[in-house]
């Protein structure tokens, strides 16, 4: 049996960086205003739990982008397949990512992936050389490094 998984990312800013990740592969920022406004409604969250993002109602310490060809509810608008969930936390990334993420452009789109990821907010921190490739190591918005091959 496989299981169901998603990334969860701590972030001082989590639809800032849902934002980010959304463009950087592709993904769709999860609209979950229909569940949130129905709660609210309801009088199951207060409203300090939100705040407006793509003129929505949204969590206020949650965000998610999901692949666009992956199942979701319909109901809650959260992604049932492949998903990085951000969550607010009071601190910033202090130390070295434990765990990252690898972007593969494709054959000879590298530099150009790079490119289009720097002018999105990402930032160069290296190249790597070895015997097994080369990639870039850049970090996003809030410092998560992230490889691009």
């Amino acid at each position: 049996m496989t299981l169901h998984w998603k990334l969860v990312i701590d972030a001082t800013d989590p639809h800032a960086q849902a934002d980010f990740w959304a463009e950087a592969l592709g993904y769709r920022v999860e609209d979950n205003s229909p569940l949130i406004e129905r709660l609210l409604a309801l009088g199951a969250v207060p409203e300090a739990m939100t705040v407006k993002s793509h003129d929505r109602r949204a969590w206020r310490d949650l965000a998610a982008a999901r692949h666009p060809d992956d199942p979701h509810e319909e109901e809650s608008g959260t992604g049932l397949g492949r998903r990085l969930l951000f969550q607010r936390v009071p601190e910033p990334k202090t130390g070295k990512n434990r765990l990252h993420l690898d972007v593969h452009a494709g054959p000879g789109r590298r530099d150009a992936e790079v490119a289009r990821l720097e002018g999105l907010g990402a930032i160069r921190l290296r190249k790597v050389e070895e015997p097994g490739g080369t990639w870039w190591v850049l970090a996003d918005p809030e410092g998560n490094e992230f490889c691009v091959q």
